[in-house]
This record gives structure tokens, C-alpha cells and sequence, in this order.
């Protein structure tokens, strides 16, 4: 977002390592990224900025300016890497087609209010 900097970037990045989402030996949510040694794929999607309060078609007045955006993207990917974590990347701005297999209910938002 617009008032977004490198600091929410690379905060970001470390709780997107240390997140413990992937279940132990029990099934709980207990294991993070580093602990089952697995990688990450970062996809840039400005979309999630939307603003849909008002009519039917969603703004996105909110969301950074694109030399800001891709600042902060590469920032994200590069404390991500300084946290172990493999990462693989999309190509900033793309209209790409990503395909995926979602392993459970779960989709978590993570926002930095620093």
C-alpha cells in the first residue's frame, strides 16, 4: 500500500518464514515454513488492494505507486531469502497464469501496522 516501506517488507517476510501453518506429527498448525524446509513462490497481485465501498467497480487508489510496489516486492523476496528460505519469484507487474493446489481451508492475511 501507499503507506507501505521497506520496514513492513522485511517484517513481513520474516513472520511469512517463522509462521507456523504446516502441521506436526499431530496434525496441528505447528510447523513453520523453515521448519519443513519449504519453499516460496511470489507472486506480485495489486488487486488485493481493492476498495469495493462504493459501486461496482473496485479502486485501488490505495494501493502503491508502481516504482513503490516493486521496491517493496523485491525488498519481501530478498529478506525472505535471508531468512533460508528458497524463494522463487513471478515477474513484477505480469499478467501471469499461476496454477496451485491449495492443501486445506486455510488462506491467511498478513498485514504489518508498524
Amino acid at each position: 500500500g501507499r503507506l507501505d516501506g521497506e520496514s513492513h517488507a522485511v517484517t513481513l517476510a520474516k513472520k511469512s518464514a517463522s509462521l507456523r501453518i504446516f502441521p506436526d506429527a499431530d496434525n496441528k498448525m505447528n510447523r513453520s515454513l523453515i521448519d519443513v524446509g519449504g519453499d516460496a513462490l511470489v507472486v506480485s497481485q495489486f488487486t488485493l488492494y481493492a476498495d469495493t465501498h462504493k459501486g461496482h467497480r473496485p479502486a485501488f487508489t490505495d494501493a502503491a505507486p508502481h516504482e513503490q510496489a516493486e521496491m517493496l516486492y523485491l525488498k519481501y523476496v530478498d529478506a525472505l531469502k535471508k531468512e533460508g528460505v528458497r524463494t522463487e519469484t513471478g515477474l513484477f507487474a505480469a499478467n501471469m497464469q499461476v496454477n496451485l493446489t491449495n492443501d486445506g481451508p486455510v488462506t491467511i492475511l498478513l498485514e504489518s501496522a508498524m
